[in-house]
């Protein structure tokens, strides 16, 4: 607390110890007096203060070596004062400006920083930046005076020194600090003195002679070590852009200066010292500034931290705000580093930026500054014409970098995007650009192998498994959309750069003339045609104002009308033939050299509307993945076109939805993949809530379409897919509504069985799947239980035996005639109760209608059962896939089923027994099927055509299986084996064979279950056993106790025979552990 607070009392208290200081100078007196101070009040000591600095003033001055100690101490006292009060007289700040600094100076040599401590370094900067902060009012400009031109460089070079040389980063910031305190430009939180233009040029003309060397001095910090620390990095930059802005400042520059050297011509060498900036000057040295600009903004970019970087970002605004006239050679490169620092990985560097970027483009909209928008195009130009070089040789982040410096070129020019797009030569450099950068890779294989896959139809060996892949497709779940892969760049971060420049120019150029432009790129040549086809879609969605980050808002946006009209014309280039049905696979070139009215198979020809494959001399997987790509893009387009118009997109639906539904039912995954996405997007984007509303409801122009193709199947090879697609994503009403178009189908079968079966059979399949999806069948009511298993489930065997006991007397004496004790009513009721068939009191003459549904399963089942017998192996498959589809749909409906069932048994049983394995793997699958459906209709069938078959075969194969290697588990012949083995047991059970048929399969499937099979093999053997157990349990049990009896049975009576099992007694074998297993399950 403060004791003296009238000077009066505070003179009193420092007299003594002032005086002693003056007589005997040493630390301990100036601690004493620092003390002292510390009780004296700030008023006080404002009155005290040049009485006081007077001993400390005078011990600096007296000649002679001192203490390092003593002059820190009298420093660090002089700084306790002047922070305490203000320096309110010129020349008392003058003279201790110098005298403190003159701390710093080698004895020997003023000039040099002398070899002092750095706690005596520190305590000096320190009280310069308290002298400086301690200024009262205007008199800090004394400082600026010509005369003080001298002292002012050696201290400035004195701190440069420290700045630029010293280890300790504390000490060097401060030196830094000082120097900013030095022109003006202090960043402490504490309130400073405004001045006012005219004391600001006084400071900028005195500053103007130490530029060179601060300039110097500060790019050499900000270019050096990183190890340095980021904070003296900040303050070298803060440093040099605050000077060179404030000697540059284009207010300074542009005044009349008069010759300030005629003031001084009695002193020629501190005229010497006065600069005056005069054009020719301000010109030499902006162009020496913009030389180490590009040195330390390069230094500075690169720089690991991310406040140095921000920093970076104020230097570029600073210098475009206030010395765009006297820097006008350095906007370029001011703007190219702004521009690259949008993409910065620190959301307070890019998003900074983004703030400069704005505020520069609005002065440059505002001011209408030309110098800007010649600039900002120079470099465009340039860019553009060295962008396909840079992306071919530089690293993916060089490759982003540049790209950056093409969007926010963009950006920044706004509106006046349409002076360099109106210019041929530049939209001509764009444009070129732009195709060669986003030039993709084709060399990918799996593209052209991914093939979609009919899930439907693949596992149809598991009961109803079709459904559940029947609504996943019906969902529509929207796929994702694969990666595209690009020639000269991977980072996916740099295609989306490039999007986002397509759609800056769509949103301030000229739509007609950017589509015009790109459109005739896409017809000009095959090689331009994918990129094309991407800066196209982009530029729509930026001229929709989709996704796209600008700056500021364009002048007047596009119309819808212009919008639609636009959008219909690129979806007339897209969907012409010559860009649509292209050649993506050998299968569908076949299906469209079918059609001898498209020449594009001809060869390769240059025109506007060649397509990129034709003979299959010159079919390559390159330009089939072209070809796919190029189909995608254009989907993509679509889908993007449908998100512009929204509702108002429903119009063009006539004319685009049949093509994308056409792709949806390709062969190529990646383009089925692509129309699914576009077909979701087109269902939102029209306000419908799904799939099956957006089918349904325009399904009328859609049926005609397909009516129309149908008849011309050779021109319009895919329609079938069409029709597939509709019955996939729809439901039950629609079927009234393509009754007419099955009919279609079913007659185009009659007229290209030979070459377009296979097509029309995918559409039976999707048809009859969809049936059984909208018909599903009932669940079978579960049989009665047989009588002997109801005895099986006794709680002992006693109790089995008694029932067995009781039921063979009771059968005896209705055998005998002996019905006394047996109520004949009951019984008699019983048996006709059973096997009274069901009454009908329908008349006999007229036949009841089918619905509609089992009709035309019928119809198609028919269809069936002539081409069962096709020499291709591969239609062959796809017909009993559907046949097995038929049956699941007439299921429902056995007066219909079992006719078609003994119909179709001829064939059926060839495809079983004499064909391909595959066809045979299948065809049993689908008799299994039968199984479920038609039981004992097929028993005798199946006993006497298939049984002998299939056990032959298993039999045969036993002792192959045993001595295989791993290597069998892939061939058909197992994968028949593994089928036969896992339907066997389902079947017998299924069609309750007899007991000669059983004992057939059992004996048959014994050797599989020995441990020297396939493990698959053994566990469907067991399965096997399995289901004989249900049919005939102590039939099954007999034989596995004679291969393998793992216990003895003890007799419950003297009087029974022994039992004597062939198994009993044996080693244990290689059936051992499946036979043990199996009798502990049935146990």
């Amino acid at each position: 607390m403060a004791i003296f607070h009238t000077p009066k009392e505070a003179f009193s208290a420092l007299r003594p110890i002032c005086v002693k200081i003056t007589k005997e100078q040493n630390v301990i007196n100036v601690q004493c007096l620092q003390s002292q101070l510390q009780k004296v009040g700030d008023a006080a000591l404002q009155e005290l203060q040049e009485y006081v600095l007077f001993p400390l003033r005078f011990s600096l001055r007296t000649p002679g070596l001192k203490q390092e100690r003593f002059v820190q101490s009298v420093v660090e006292c002089i700084h306790f004062i002047i922070s305490r009060t203000c320096v309110q007289n010129q020349q008392q700040l003058c003279e201790i400006f110098s005298e403190v600094s003159l701390c710093l100076s080698s004895p020997g040599n003023h000039g040099k920083l002398a070899i002092i401590s750095e706690e005596l370094k520190m305590a000096v900067v320190q009280g310069l930046i308290a002298l400086l902060h301690s200024a009262y009012g205007d008199i800090l400009l004394c400082l600026y005076q010509p005369h003080m031109l001298p002292t002012q460089g050696f201290v400035i070079s004195l701190l440069l020194d420290i700045a630029e040389h010293e280890k300790s980063r504390q000490l060097r910031v401060l030196a830094l600090k000082c120097l900013l305190l030095l022109i003006l430009q202090c960043d402490c939180p504490d309130t400073h003195c405004s001045f006012d233009s005219s004391d600001l040029l006084q400071v900028g003309d005195a500053f103007a002679s130490f530029l060179p060397g601060i300039a110097l001095g500060m790019s050499r910090i900000i270019s050096g070590d990183i190890k340095q620390g980021h904070l003296v990095t900040i303050y070298a930059i803060k440093v040099w852009y605050k000077l060179v802005g404030l000697v540059m400042a284009n207010d300074q520059v542009s005044k009349n200066h008069h010759d300030k050297k005629m003031l001084f011509v009695e002193d020629s060498k501190l005229a010497d010292l006065v600069i005056c900036r005069k054009p020719e000057w301000v010109k030499d040295t902006a162009n020496k500034l913009d030389v180490l600009l590009q040195k330390l903004c390069s230094c500075a970019t690169g720089n690991p931290h991310w406040k140095v970087r921000l920093e970076l970002v104020e230097l570029v605004y600073h210098l475009l705000s206030y010395c765009n006239k006297s820097l006008k050679q350095s906007i370029g490169h001011l703007l190219e580093i702004l521009v690259g620092l949008v993409g910065d990985e620190r959301p307070e560097v890019h998003t900074r930026c983004g703030q400069v970027l704005r505020n520069v483009s609005e002065l440059c909209m505002i001011c209408e500054n030309k110098d800007f928008t010649d600039v900002l195009s120079e470099n465009l130009h340039t860019l553009t014409t060295a962008l396909p070089r840079l992306m071919r040789t530089l690293d993916d982040q060089s490759k982003l970098k540049s790209l950056g410096l093409l969007l926010g070129y963009l950006k920044l020019l706004g509106p006046k995007v349409n002076v360099i797009l109106n210019s041929t030569v530049h939209l001509g450099r764009l444009s070129k650009a732009l195709m060669q950068i986003l030039e993709l890779d084709v060399t990918d294989v799996r593209i052209v192998e991914e093939r979609r896959l009919n899930s439907e139809a693949d596992d149809l060996q598991h009961p109803m498994s079709f459904l559940s892949g029947w609504d996943h497709l019906r969902l529509g779940n929207k796929p994702t959309m694969k990666r595209k892969y690009f020639k000269h760049f991977t980072e996916e971060c740099v295609f989306a750069l490039l999007q986002q420049t397509c759609r800056v120019l769509g949103y301030y150029g000229n739509l007609y003339l950017l589509v015009d432009h790109f459109i005739h790129l896409y017809q000009e040549s095959v090689l331009y045609r994918k990129q094309a086809a991407i800066v196209i879609n982009e530029v729509l969605l930026g001229a929709a104002g989709l996704d796209v980050d600008v700056l500021h808002e364009r002048e007047t946006p596009v119309s819808v009308d212009d919008l639609k009209a636009t959008v219909t014309s690129i979806i007339e280039e897209y969907i012409s033939r010559a860009n649509w049905d292209l050649v993506t696979s050998i299968e569908s070139e076949h299906e469209a050299g079918l059609n001898t009215n498209q020449p594009k198979f001809l060869g390769f020809t240059k025109g506007s509307h060649s397509g990129c494959l034709h003979t299959s001399q010159s079919l390559t997987v390159h330009t089939m993945n072209s070809n796919i790509w190029q189909i995608c893009i254009q989907l993509e387009g679509i889908g993007y076109f449908a998100q512009m118009l929204n509702k108002e997109f429903r119009q063009l639906l006539m004319t685009s939805l049949y093509p994308v539904i056409e792709k949806v039912g390709a062969e190529t995954l990646l383009i089925s993949q692509t129309a699914t996405r576009t077909l979701t997007d087109l269902c939102q984007a029209c306000g419908y809530d799904s799939l099956q509303k957006l089918i349904n409801l325009n399904s009328d122009y859609l049926v005609n379409t397909i009516s129309l193709n149908l008849r011309r199947l050779t021109q319009y090879p895919h329609t079938p897919r069409v029709i597939s697609v509709m019955f996939s994503y729809s439901d039950a009403s629609l079927l009234p509504l393509v009754d007419d178009v099955v009919q279609d189908v079913l007659l185009s079968l009659d007229h290209y069985h030979n070459e377009k079966a296979h097509l029309i059979f995918n559409v039976l399949h999707s048809l009859m799947t969809a049936l059984a999806h909208w018909f599903p069948p009932k669940e079978p009511a579960q049989k009665e239980e047989r009588p002997h298993n109801k005895a099986c489930n006794s709680a002992t065997k006693a109790e089995e035996i008694q029932c067995f006991f009781k039921d063979y007397q009771k059968q005896k004496r209705l055998a005998e005639g002996d019905v006394e004790d047996i109520d004949l009513d009951q019984t008699e009721y019983e048996i006709s109760d059973h096997l009274e068939p069901d009454i009908t009191f329908d008349h006999p003459d007229v036949k009841k209608e089918l619905p509609a549904h089992i009709q035309i399963a019928k119809d198609v089942m028919e269809k069936c059962i002539h081409l069962l017998s096709d020499k291709s192996i591969k239609l062959r498959l796809k017909v009993l896939d559907v046949l097995e589809l038929c049956v699941v749909v007439l299921q429902s409906n056995v007066n219909e089923l079992l006719p078609m069932v003994h119909r179709v048994w001829s064939p059926f049983v060839q495809r079983l027994t004499n064909d391909d394995p595959l066809v045979v793997l299948r065809a049993f699958q689908v008799l299994c099927r039968l199984a479920d459906t038609c039981g004992d209709f097929l028993k005798s069938r199946v006993s006497k055509n298939i049984l002998p078959k299939v056990i032959g075969y298993l039999v045969s194969q036993a002792p192959v299986s045993a001595k295989a290697g791993p290597i069998y588990s892939h061939t058909l012949v197992y994968k028949l084996q593994l089928a036969e083995l896992q339907g066997l047991g389902k079947l017998c059970e299924k069609l309750d064979l007899g007991e000669t048929d059983l004992d057939m399969v059992a004996n048959t499937c014994l050797p599989y279950l020995s441990s020297r099979q396939p493990p698959k093999l053994q566990d469907a053997a067991c399965s096997v056993f399995y289901h004989l157990n249900e049919v005939d349990p102590d039939a099954t049990w007999l034989i596995l106790n004679e291969v393998y009896c793992p216990s003895t049975y003890d007799l419950p009576h003297f009087s029974l025979p022994p039992i004597h099992l062939t198994g009993m007694g044996k080693q244990r074998n290689e059936f051992t552990d499946n036979v043990l297993q199996l009798l502990q399950e049935f146990e």
